[in-house]
């Protein structure tokens, strides 16, 4: 199931990099959904190119019943994202992978971050798969619209976390 998705925050690329690295806002992001921050690791300097990886548990109620009965009542998801140095313009180019404990899903994603000025447009595309024989389409088609509300949901935290944290 293909992923897409955009939206638009108002501070430079460097900013929106460091807030969607900070530990603290992917605390308050996966407090805010009902589910709580395990680990964060982040290795490197923001200004280059570096990896970082999330483990949070995440509550599934708001899944359909067919991905509920797969993975229960809870999730343990690991978002690993490798951030490319930025281009001369300061725009860049993060892969990421999604995967959840006990749960036959994959996301794959690419998100870029395009310098605007002083906005930056957030760019998402990516996949959903799912590995089980006949299920696996139904489960990730289920998947798909939470993946896409959670993207929307960290644009939406991420814009009040700007102006409430100016630079």
């Amino acid at each position: 199931m293909a992923l897409s998705a955009s939206t638009i925050l108002p501070a430079d690329v460097q900013r929106v990099t460091d807030v969607f690295t900070n530990q603290e806002f992917i605390a308050h992001t996966s407090f805010t959904v009902g589910g709580e921050l395990k680990s964060f690791e982040i290795s490197g300097p923001t200004t280059g190119a570096f990896t970082t990886k999330t483990v949070r548990t995440l509550p599934t109620d708001r899944m359909p019943d067919i991905a509920r009965k797969v993975v229960g009542a809870t999730l343990t998801v690991t978002q690993l994202e490798e951030w490319n140095a930025p281009e001369a313009d300061g725009s860049r180019t993060a892969a990421v992978k999604l995967s959840v404990a006990g749960a036959p899903l994959d996301v794959t994603a690419t998100q870029r971050l395009v310098a605007n000025g002083a906005s930056t447009t957030v760019e998402l595309t990516g996949e959903v798969k799912s590995s089980i024989p006949f299920l696996g389409g139904k489960i990730a088609n289920a998947a798909e619209p939470v993946v896409g509300k959670a993207l929307n949901i960290q644009a939406s935290l991420a814009q009040a976390w700007l102006e409430s944290h100016p630079a």
